[in-house]
């Protein structure tokens, strides 16, 4: 298991929710207490090459397993796309063994059933690192088949009632660096996400970053909005 910073620091819940469904599933999960940050942070903000040391970190810490599983779509793809091209002349061996929770349990266990009870209605949020890096569902730009793969497992929980937004993969608005940077456009758009949200008649919203639902939670406190925010693998583990 790789557990990003801010799950660590934030949403240790996350974490644990993560390891409990992966043992309930039959898998040998190791956690290295020696893992650092990815390094997406610095990457963003355009200072690679502090990143570099860590993606080599990583590499060294994870390149032994046969699977590295993270919650956290944004982080997944970050070792998966970025890392290869930091680390450049040297063999990066783990970056292609990263995989987000939700397309592990997709597409690799293939998993067809869940002891999840969760009796809410709850709204799916995509976010943009999920979508179009990871293909955790369709783009609606591209005239593709749709499918949503965290959707997919969300089906599996007994007692939910699954709904999505008006423009599904629209972004909320957090983008790392880019909440710091543009506050006013950023909490404009976390803002109009939420009250897409809840326009479903949803009581939480979840998605695979805590990222994002950690943007929107904060803008949905600020605005005194009634809706509650939980990680997709929270849901899956319910009830472990």
């Amino acid at each position: 298991m790789f557990i990003p910073c801010y799950v660590d620091a934030l949403y240790p819940e996350v974490g644990v929710s993560t390891y409990r469904l992966l043992r309930s599933l039959g898998l040998d999960v190791d956690y290295p207490e020696k893992q650092t940050c990815c390094g997406q942070p610095m990457g963003n903000a355009g200072f690679e090459r502090m990143a570099v040391p860590l993606a080599e970190k990583y590499d060294e810490l994870f390149a032994p397993y046969d699977y590295v599983v993270a919650p956290s779509a944004s982080c997944a793809a970050y070792v998966r796309c970025f890392h290869p091209n930091l680390m450049k002349e040297k063999t990066c061996a783990a970056a292609q063994k990263t995989m987000d929770v939700v397309e592990f349990l997709h597409d690799v266990l293939k998993v067809e059933s869940l002891p999840a009870k969760f009796p809410h209605k709850v709204s799916v949020h995509n976010s943009c690192h999920g979508v179009r890096e990871l293909g955790l569902s369709s783009p609606s730009e591209r005239n593709v088949p749709q499918f949503n793969k965290i959707i997919d497992l969300l089906r599996l929980v007994d007692g939910i009632e699954i709904v999505e937004p008006e423009r599904p993969d629209e972004c909320c608005g957090f983008g790392g660096m880019f909440a710091v940077e543009e506050q006013a456009v950023s909490a404009r758009m976390g803002l109009e996400k939420v009250r897409r949200h809840m326009a479903t008649g949803a009581e939480y919203v979840t998605g695979p970053d805590s990222s994002c639902l950690m943007h929107m939670q904060g803008v949905a406190k600020k605005q005194g909005l009634d809706i509650q925010f939980i990680h997709v693998v929270q849901i899956l583990a319910a009830g472990l």
